[in-house]
């Protein structure tokens, strides 16, 4: 049996509720300068803009000379976020991908004689409370050997060490390597699933998911074997197996999935057989 550990903060109780007070701003206002809250805000100095002749908003584009915004895909990236809303999240640029699939493709890795791979995936997110990340479970005849035979925030080591969760995996968001060599011989899939943190909880789900991806790169090279990009994002799914690797006549081959479903962590848990506290 395996505890899956929260990302969040524990909620607060009667005696952890008073450290909100020592996360003041600024001290509390007194008698004698509340009254600074009615001065008016300080008139505009001289050397500011001009009657008539207003200054160009900072990051607009001014006619006839469009700038472009980075940060997203492309060089695009979302506009600042009106008054009164948060702001969206920093959108991520990731590496190309060198030899794509679609979905349902399968491919034998490195002509069969792949020994150690990594498997690198990346997303963005259209709001900030979208917390994802990728766990890959180790099946045998579907079902794990045992409780802990899957990798993920909570657990970065598989049993025999041949599999092992990287949480920063620049130019990528996480990855995660499977030494062949190492891996149980009763192992014959290794399945690699995005989730949200607390989707149900949250009331988050796919649709606030993009430009997922996993790229399958040979260890010892860091050369690109295979990748797939998933191009289908639904409101009613907040776990998706975007790829898995399986053992098919002695070799083993890569399968483009990007299937989802409405199971949180514990659910796959309880799906591939792990016991969950």
């Amino acid at each position: 049996m395996i505890n899956i550990p929260s990302k969040t903060e524990a909620p607060l109780t009667r005696d952890t509720v008073l450290s909100l007070n020592g996360k003041r701003v600024r001290g509390a206002l007194s008698s004698r300068d509340i009254s600074e809250l009615n001065r008016p805000a300080p008139s505009a100095s001289p050397a500011g803009p001009q009657a008539g002749n207003p200054a160009p908003v900072q990051g607009r584009p001014q006619a006839g000379n469009p700038t472009p915004v980075q940060g997203g895909p492309g060089g695009r990236g979302p506009a600042q976020a009106p008054a009164g809303h948060a702001a969206p999240p920093p959108q991520r640029i990731f590496p190309a991908l060198v030899k794509p699939v679609q979905k349902g493709q399968k491919i034998v890795l490195g002509g069969g004689a792949v020994r150690k791979i990594r498997a690198c995936m990346g997303w963005n997110v259209s709001s900030a409370n979208c917390d994802a990340d990728v766990s890959a479970f180790l099946l045998s005849n579907e079902k794990v050997p045992g409780d802990d035979w899957f990798v993920f925030y909570g657990q970065h080591t598989s049993p025999d060490r041949s599999t092992v969760f990287s949480p920063n995996a620049s130019p990528d968001r996480e990855s995660i390597s499977v030494d062949f060599t190492k891996l149980n011989p009763a192992v014959d899939r290794i399945v690699f699933i995005l989730t949200i943190d607390e989707a149900a909880e949250r009331n988050l789900n796919f649709s606030m998911i993009r430009d997922a991806y996993i790229r399958i790169l040979d260890d010892s090279s860091g050369q690109e074997l295979v990748s797939f990009r998933v191009d289908a994002y639904y409101p009613n799914v907040i776990s998706m197996t975007i790829g898995e690797v399986y053992l098919h006549k002695g070799q083993w081959k890569f399968s483009a999935v990007g299937n989802g479903v409405g199971k949180d962590l514990a659910g796959l848990c309880q799906l591939y057989g792990v016991q969950v506290e």
